[in-house]
């Protein structure tokens, strides 16, 4: 922290009973009442720096004339304390004074408002005023540490710091050091969520400022201040630090709200500010942080447009939270636990993300018993759709999460459908898990009518059950019969096909071996033909014609059975 002294002269003031006086030969002409504190002090080296004391001394002069009793000036609306008072006193006496980022806010507002300018006299040396914009602007702004302290002290004196202009000054000085290279003051560590990991440390100061000297990184610091400056702070740190990656901002706001949130009782606030000073990259905030600010804006009374922008922001990683994160409370009169509505727009938001060639789309499915639905089931157990892993990864996320919610009793049949139908068809591999949810609800619900039971059933595709769930499903007596019986047949025709696929394989089998044994005998003919004496060969013509019949060629042979295992399938 750097520091500057002004003055050579001994400090010899001191107090008596209450009231300040400045040893010396010469009996006091002047009396200054700040607060509580009456000081006793002596005209010519006061008025000759304080232009402010010079006007008010001059306007009592004439009744200080017919008045033999001196007369107190009160300084009602001093800025700060009577320490700041005090030093700029001693400056006017030339007794030694030391100014630091700790007081020279509060120093320099007394100065302003006791006039210590060149306009006292001018043409003379530097009054205080001049030399504390001195030291601020060559010692103070050059340093982020003491920019920050600086910026601290303002608290005490808002209104005349900002007129002043020194808490803009601090805040660019603040935001310019962060961006440019450190000196030795600053501070530079990394730290990722609330945990501090050494080696994590030393690889992201590299990213923020390079080398570092202190034990707290800069937005631990400034999670110190009060929400007003740090907002200003963080708005001028993403405006003018284009170097400072989005990433440590959101660290830099992990940190702020994790102090702040919980300490205290109203903190819509601080929320708000949060949200507003997120970044719009997709990875700078994890996840978990946003549905972390989600929770607690649905307790607090945060504004519906913050609220869609976590749900946007979250919605757009979907793929990296658990379910654990995604139970939001609800609280309000629905009664719901979950805040089940803004996880569907979650779904739709990530869903947004995906172009739509490569997108899923929902289909319905078909009832009917016929050969067509069994060529669909077919499909779905040998093709393998291209859909994109993440899809497939959120699919199984909401699939559990509405597990858990389905035990809510005040939980709708239209939130779970519109959840559930948020994700398309091809994106669940299986509907096991989807079957469970069904169930859950079923018995939990047990009074929904015909109807809503039919239509939370419509969503289940069967042909997607594994054999242990389908015969789980055949047995429940929750699912409408129309289920039941399409469950059945589809396990029948499961059976089917496997019967079909057994059949075709034995028939390909004996194919084979039937070629094999042909081909084997004709070569072993071949062996036996019989050298004329001129070099020419003696064979019967039928067997060279079944020889030169024979596929030379496997790939031929295997594409005629081929041809023959898919007669026969399209005969079943």
């Amino acid at each position: 922290m750097k520091f500057m002294e002004l003055g050579f002269r001994p400090d010899t003031f001191y107090t008596v009973e209450a009231v300040r006086s400045v040893s010396s030969d010469l009996q006091n002409d002047l009396i200054i009442q700040v607060k509580s504190t009456k000081y006793l002090l002596h005209k010519f080296p006061m008025l000759s720096k304080c232009l402010r004391l010079k006007n008010l001394v001059s306007s009592q002069s004439q009744e200080s004339e017919t008045s033999q009793d001196q007369k107190v000036i009160q300084l009602v609306d001093f800025p700060g304390e009577t320490e700041a008072f005090e030093l700029c006193a001693k400056f006017c006496y030339g007794i030694t004074i030391t100014l630091s980022a700790h007081n020279v806010v509060a120093v320099r507002c007394a100065a302003e408002y006791l006039g210590m300018t060149e306009e006292v006299e001018p043409g003379e040396t530097e009054n205080l005023v001049q030399r504390l914009e001195h030291f601020l602007t060559s010692c103070v702004f050059k340093s982020w540490k003491d920019s920050f302290i600086t910026l601290q002290t303002t608290k005490a004196l808002p209104s005349w710091s900002e007129d002043l202009g020194i808490t803009s000054r601090c805040i660019e000085a603040i935001a310019n050091g962060v961006n440019t290279s450190p000196g030795d003051d600053f501070a530079n560590v990394m730290e990722t969520g609330l945990s501090r990991n050494r080696s994590r440390r030393r690889r992201d100061e590299s990213l923020c400022n390079g080398k570092a000297e202190n034990s707290r990184w800069w937005g631990e610091d400034l999670a110190d201040l009060d929400l007003e400056l740090y907002q200003r702070t963080m708005v001028a740190i993403k405006s003018s630090n284009r170097n400072v990656s989005p990433r440590l901002i959101g660290n830099a706001l992990r940190i702020y709200a994790s102090k702040w949130l919980p300490s205290i009782e109203e903190c819509s606030p601080v929320l708000e500010s949060v949200i507003s000073l997120l970044p719009t990259e997709r990875s700078a905030v994890p996840c978990s942080f946003l549905l972390q600010l989600l929770k607690t804006a649905n307790v607090m009374n945060v504004s519906p447009t913050s609220k869609m922008e976590l749900a946007v922001k979250a919605g757009n990683q979907l793929d990296k939270a658990t379910v654990s994160e995604l139970l939001i409370p609800l609280s309000d009169k629905s009664g719901m636990l979950y805040d089940v509505d803004v996880v569907t727009m979650m779904v739709k938001q990530f869903l947004s993300q995906i172009s739509p060639e490569r997108r899923p789309t929902r289909t319905q499915h078909r009832r009917s018993r016929s050969e067509d639905e069994i060529q669909e089931i077919r499909r779905s157990l040998s093709s393998s759709s291209s859909f994109p892993p993440l899809l497939v990864k959120v699919a199984k996320l909401v699939d559990s999460y509405l597990q858990e919610v389905a035990r809510d009793v005040n939980l709708t049949v239209s939130n779970f459908v519109e959840l559930a139908e948020s994700i398309p068809d091809l994106s669940r591999i299986s509907h096991d898990d989807l079957y469970k949810a069904i169930d859950i609800y079923l018995q939990v619900h047990q009074k929904i009518d015909k109807t809503e039971r039919k239509r939370l059933c419509r969503i289940l595709d069967c042909k997607k059950l594994s054999v242990e769930a389908s015969k789980n499903a055949a047995q429940n007596q929750l699912l409408p019969l129309r289920v039941i019986v399409q469950i059945l047949f589809v396990e029948q025709a499961r059976a089917a096909i496997a019967t079909t696929t057994n059949n075709i394989t034995k028939n390909e089998t004996a194919v084979l071996r039937r070629s094999f044994t042909t081909r084997r005998e004709e070569e072993e003919d071949v062996e036996r033909v019989e050298i004329r004496p001129n070099g020419g060969f003696q064979s019967t013509p039928s067997r060279f014609m079944a020889l030169c019949s024979i596929p030379r060629q496997p790939k031929k042979m295997f594409c005629k059975l081929l041809s023959i295992s898919r007669s026969l399938s399209q005969r079943i």
